[in-house]
């Protein structure tokens, strides 16, 4: 008996969330991990689910909610909005100032009050516009280091001295070293090669470059320049041999790498209308590396551009087109891949611009197990896997300007998955240099533990700024108790940030100081001005005195740096007069807490005699010390136990939550409770949203056009 098609009955299974990847792609997903689309096309290590946010009762609508709608009343979108939305939806729109989330959330009712106030935190706008050393505006996005640090100049400028940071570091903090004009030789000469000094240069652009690039077969490269050497030439094979000198001899004789760069750059760009290779990613690659690490940041991310459309125009993002070449060809050009990545998102996350490649499209896999299930040791796949979390962190966190608990944990599970399979490995390495002695795997591993550090920091960083304007007083003239804020899980995120910087700038001090790093290290130089800045913020906050060294270990390591990089020479200047700032401010704070305990314990033998006004005596004192007694009433409380100093990182995040949220190894900034002095703080939730860090027009050297963006 046939049955007809009407008779025939399908099930249609509906799942409660589909993975990331088939949302972007607009096809079915079965709800499992990892799913069977992207296990069918080899992606199962990008399958994973972004929790759903949870919806929340409506409030009754009221004319001031209608004029201003708060964040959280806002519908999110069926897709993840991206840098370039924001920037397009938020052109039109009128100025909305930074509204805290946790007087957003109180709305829902009392049964969500207090879960969501501790539950999310508002990121603010931080992007803006810039001046370069030529006077031209470029745009600097919220997750940059720059606009980080404008937020942080802004905050302590307005709270704790209004010339904390002085005129050179304020102005201008986008540095371009001045241009040598090492132009092609006359009669169009080729710049001289010595045959006698190639191994040494080639190992030196190894060394530097490892854990960003991987363009060439290593085994052979000095060998193949060397042949290339006698004759030359003005191809597009000599441009990409230039440039392999140049970047080698860059911190070494920047003279001769100047003439070499310069008549590459000419070589690669006669050839960009003729040939179109994988020579041409690699030459337009290495011109964006050297330019990075001259502080031609303008000139690298144009120069990029044309990298990344010529390795989509050979297809080098499909790892069954690369098949076609043979085993050899295929991992040489899935590396070739991978290495475009890397720096494209470096330079993304470091200008907070959007990203020019992309993974929609990308077959190439980041994770390579052998027969066993092992991953291979491989310092390229380790980078490009902690730069596609930290890019997940700007899309998801950044891009919507708000962060949950819910959302924190997500990325907190990527990054443990991620510090499992590399953290001991790479900290090994950084910890015993010696015993491993090649440079190149020392740098390699530096860069990826910075990038681990930073994204780290990147996640938990809106959570330190909450609490940091809830602990620094309102006003530089003003002056309060330290209070207990350790025991919310704002706080232990805040304290996770501050501890991923030191872990940062305590293992690149540590090579500095043996002389393994070379001078030329953009990546590394602009992570450690974030994470100088998270030190010096925790310093400011009162999140322990034993920062100052951290601190002081961060400006030798930027002062090492500044020998050949300008943005380093502006960097510490900036990082020295903020721990100048928060020095003077802990000092001034200690000094008025020690005020308020010596009245006290004063009365108990009548160590000072009673004076008839002894009021006004106390208020004249307090005012010879520029101090303002807070409004509340302040009793003095025995100080807390000490906490280990030793402990592990892993158990003082998300007690409520995750035990062990980003796996670091110990804590370096875990330092006891203060005296509550002053345990009440009225409003202390909408003391965020109450803060304006960017102001229209800023004296320092910039233009502030968030709220009209």
């Amino acid at each position: 008996m046939e049955h007809s098609p009407r008779d025939t009955q399908y099930v249609r299974v509906r799942v409660a969330n589909a993975c990331d990847s088939c949302k972007v792609r607009k096809v079915k997903c079965d709800g499992k991990l990892p799913c069977s689309y992207c296990s069918r096309h080899k992606k199962a290590h990008l399958c994973h689910f972004t929790p759903q946010r949870r919806r929340r009762t409506t409030a009754p609508a009221s004319p001031s909610s209608v004029q201003n709608p708060s964040p959280g009343s806002v519908r999110p979108s069926a897709r993840p909005e991206t840098p370039t939305d924001q920037q397009h939806s938020s052109s039109t729109s009128a100025p909305t100032p930074t509204v805290a989330t946790a007087p957003t959330a109180r709305v829902a009712g009392p049964l969500h009050s207090d879960a969501s106030a501790e539950e999310e935190a508002e990121v603010p706008r931080d992007a803006r516009l810039l001046y370069d050393a030529q006077g031209k505006l470029i745009f600097i996005g919220d997750c940059a280091p720059l606009s980080f640090f404008q937020t942080v100049r802004q905050l302590v400028l307005s709270r704790i001295d209004p010339h904390a940071f002085a005129s050179q570091t304020g102005r201008m903090p986008v540095l371009q070293n001045a241009h040598p004009s090492h132009a092609v030789h006359p009669g169009g000469q080729e710049p001289f090669v010595d045959a006698s000094n190639i191994q040494s240069i080639v190992d030196k652009y190894l060394a530097v470059t490892s854990g960003l690039v991987d363009l060439f077969s290593t085994v052979r490269l000095a060998d193949d320049i060397s042949a290339w050497a006698p004759n030359r030439g003005n191809d597009l094979n000599a441009a990409v041999h230039y440039l392999v000198l140049a970047i080698g001899l860059q911190s070494v004789d920047d003279s001769l790498a100047s003439a070499y760069f310069e008549h590459a750059k000419v070589l690669a760009l006669a050839t960009l209308g003729s040939e179109l290779s994988v020579g041409t990613v690699q030459a337009f690659t290495l011109i964006t590396i050297y330019m990075l690490r001259a502080c031609q940041i303008t000139g690298a991310f144009l120069f990029f551009g044309i990298a990344v459309r010529a390795v989509y125009s050979i297809g080098a993002h499909r790892t069954e087109v690369n098949s076609r070449f043979g085993p050899e060809i295929q991992k040489h050009r899935d590396r070739l891949w991978k290495s475009v990545r890397i720096i494209d998102l470096f330079l993304s996350i470091s200008m907070g611009r959007p990203p020019a490649t992309s993974d929609v499209d990308c077959t190439v896999p980041y994770r390579v197990t052998d027969e066993a299930g092992r991953e291979p040791s491989d310092i390229l796949n380790a980078s490009v896997q902690v730069l596609l979390i930290i890019e997940r962190i700007v899309l998801e966190v950044y891009s919507r300007k708000k962060i949950s608990m819910q959302l924190t944990e997500g990325i907190s599970r990527q990054l443990r998955g991620w510090s499992t399979r590399w953290l001991a490995e790479l900290k090994s390495i950084i910890a015993n240099p010696h015993e491993h002695g090649d440079e190149r795997k020392i740098i390699g591993a530096c860069h990826v533990l910075c990038s681990y550090y930073y994204a780290v920091m990147l996640v938990s960083r809106p959570f330190l700024m909450y609490e940091m304007v809830k602990r620094l007083p309102e006003s530089p003239s003003r002056v309060e108790a330290s209070r207990d804020n350790g025991s919310s899980s704002r706080s232990k995120l805040a304290n996770a940030c501050i501890d991923a910087g030191s872990l940062m700038i305590e293992s690149v001090s540590d090579l500095v100081q043996l002389g393994l790093v070379d001078g030329c290290m953009p990546l590394i130089v602009s992570w450690m001005f974030t994470a100088s800045l998270v030190v010096g913020v925790g310093l400011l906050g009162d999140f322990g005195r034993i920062l100052e060294k951290d601190i002081r270990m961060s400006i030798s390591a930027l002062e090492y740096f500044a020998r050949h990089d300008a943005h380093a020479m502006q960097y510490s200047l900036i990082i020295n007069s903020l721990y100048s700032s928060a020095t003077d401010y802990l000092e001034r704070k200690e000094r008025y807490e020690r005020l308020q305990i010596s009245e006290s314990s004063s009365q108990l033998f009548g160590l000072t005699p009673r004076q008839p006004r002894e009021a006004s005596n106390i208020a004249s004192r307090q005012s010879q010390g520029n101090f303002q007694a807070p409004s509340t009433s302040q009793t003095p409380a025995a100080p807390t136990e000490a906490a280990d100093g030793n402990r592990e990182l892993g158990s003082s995040f998300f007690d409520d939550l995750d035990p062990s949220i980003f796996s670091f190894t110990h804590s370096s900034s875990h330092t006891p409770e203060l005296p509550v002095v002053n345990g009440t703080s009225q409003n202390s939730d909408q003391v965020f949203g109450a803060l304006n860090l960017f102001p229209l027009l800023d004296e320092g050297g910039h233009i502030d056009l968030a709220h009209y963006l």
